[in-house]
C-alpha cells in the first residue's frame, strides 16, 4: 500500500480507503464489518469513510463496534463523517443542513456513534443553499480548533461554491478546507477532470474519490440485469435501478462497460480491478474509497494495486477511447 498526501495538508492516507455507504447494518453486520476492517487494516488501508446520513447513524454504530472490537492504537487510522442530510429518517429542521447548530450537533453525535473522542475528516456532505458559506466555514474552523475535528472539507460541491469558501477562510484567518468527496470513475469524469482542474492548480485540494466501480456497473454483473442481492436490487434503491440498467442512460452506460470487459480479458484481470487501478493514475486522487458487501469483494477490489503495471499509456488510451 502507498501512502498520498490529503492534498496540501501533511496527514498521509492509504491510496486505497474503506467506506460504507448501502453497505454497512444493511448488508453487512458487526461481524462481517469486523472481519473486513481487519483485512483492511493487515493490507495498509488506513482511512475508513463514513456520514451521518448511512442509515441513519446505523453505519457508524456498526463502524465504531466494529473499530473497537479490533483495538487497534487510534493513531494509526482515521475515520471521517459527514454533515448535511441529518441522522433521522425524517429530520427536523434543525436537525440537518450546514448550519453552526448542525455542524457542531452532528459532529458530537457522529463521535458518539464511532466512539471516538474527534473526527480525522468532516465533510459538508452536500452545499447548503439556505446557509451562508461564511456560517459553514466559521463552524468547521471552530470545531479544528476546539480539536474535535482535524480536517475538514467538501462532497459533491460545485468548484464555485469550494473556491467561495476557501477564499473566505484566507481572507478571514481561517481554516480552509482541505480536501473533497466527488464521485471519479471510467464512465463520470468531467466534474473532476474538468470543473475541478483550477482548484487542484489553485489550493492543492485533495480528494478522497467514491464509486470506483460506479455503484457496481464497472464490474460488469450489470450487463445481464439486476442480479439478486446487488445494490440496485435493494428496497430503496429502485433508483440505481433506472440508472443502472432500464434507462437510455444505462443502457448507454452498459454499452461501453461491455467494451471495458473485452480489454480487462486481454490484460488477464478483471474490469473491478483495472477500474479501481485506473482512478489511482490520477495524482489528485488521494484516496480511492472501496465498498463491499462480501469479504470475496473486498478481497478482489484489494489487489487493483497490482493492475497499475498494466495501464500502460496505450491502454489508457483505449479506455479513454471508449
Amino acid at each position: 500500500m502507498e501512502y498520498r498526501n490529503l492534498g496540501r495538508s501533511g496527514l498521509k492516507i492509504s491510496q486505497l480507503s474503506f467506506g460504507s455507504w448501502v453497505t454497512f447494518n444493511k448488508q453487512v453486520d458487526s461481524r462481517l464489518a469486523e472481519t473486513m476492517f481487519g483485512m483492511c487494516f493487515d493490507a495498509g488501508i488506513n482511512f475508513f469513510d463514513n456520514a451521518e446520513g448511512y442509515e441513519a447513524g446505523e453505519s457508524e454504530i456498526v463502524m465504531g463496534k466494529a473499530l473497537k472490537s479490533l483495538a487497534r492504537p487510534r493513531d494509526s487510522y482515521c475515520v471521517s463523517s459527514k454533515v448535511f442530510f441529518g441522522a433521522s429518517v425524517d429530520p427536523l429542521p434543525t436537525q440537518r443542513g450546514l448550519s453552526r447548530k448542525h455542524i457542531t450537533e452532528a459532529c458530537h453525535q457522529a463521535m458518539q456513534r464511532l466512539g471516538v473522542d474527534y473526527l480525522d475528516l468532516y465533510f459538508c456532505h452536500r452545499p447548503d443553499p439556505e446557509t451562508p458559506v461564511d456560517e459553514t466555514v466559521w463552524a468547521m474552523h471552530n470545531l479544528v480548533t476546539q480539536g474535535k475535528v482535524l480536517y475538514w472539507g467538501t462532497s459533491e460541491w460545485s468548484a464555485e461554491d469550494i473556491a467561495q469558501a476557501y477564499e473566505f477562510a484566507e481572507k478571514n484567518h481561517l481554516t480552509p478546507p482541505t480536501m473533497e468527496q466527488p464521485q471519479y470513475n471510467l464512465l463520470d469524469r468531467e466534474k473532476f477532470e474538468v470543473e475541478y482542474a483550477p482548484l487542484f492548480e489553485k489550493y492543492r485540494m485533495g480528494t478522497t474519490t467514491w464509486s470506483p466501480l460506479a455503484s457496481g456497473a464497472l464490474t460488469g454483473k450489470y450487463l445481464n440485469g439486476v442480479p439478486e442481492g446487488s445494490r440496485a436490487s435493494l428496497k430503496g434503491y429502485e433508483w440505481l435501478r433506472d440508472v443502472m440498467v432500464d434507462s437510455d442512460r444505462g443502457q448507454e452506460r452498459m454499452g461501453r462497460v461491455a467494451k471495458l470487459v473485452h480489454i480487462a480479458a486481454a490484460l488477464d484481470t478483471s474490469l473491478s480491478k483495472l477500474a479501481i487501478a485506473w482512478c489511482l493514475l490520477n495524482n489528485n486522487v488521494s484516496s480511492v474509497i472501496l465498498g463491499a458487501s462480501r469479504v470475496e469483494q473486498l478481497a478482489e477490489n484489494l489487489l487493483a494495486v497490482d493492475v497499475l503495471p498494466l495501464l500502460t499509456e496505450d491502454v489508457q488510451a483505449q479506455l479513454t477511447a471508449i
